[in-house]
């Protein structure tokens, strides 16, 4: 019987792009504007937590002084 695999807990940011429909150059412009999560840096590498990433998208995207405000 086939398992399914769990999601990778880290997003790289071509994996984000494609959750949200837009460019990786535009994550990379998000991010560092603080319009959304900070991405996690693992020596060179980008990634983004998931469930980070899940919550934002569930709370309609707003930004981190909206967030911290509720």
């Amino acid at each position: 019987m086939p398992t399914q695999a769990e999601p990778p807990v880290l997003l790289a940011v071509s994996d984000v792009a494609h959750i949200l429909n837009c460019s990786p150059r535009h994550i990379y412009r998000m991010a560092g504007s603080g319009r959304m999560p900070k991405p996690v840096k693992l020596g060179a590498l980008v990634r983004w937590n998931r469930r980070e990433v899940v919550e934002w998208l569930s709370l309609g995207c707003p930004s981190p002084y909206q967030a911290k405000a509720r």
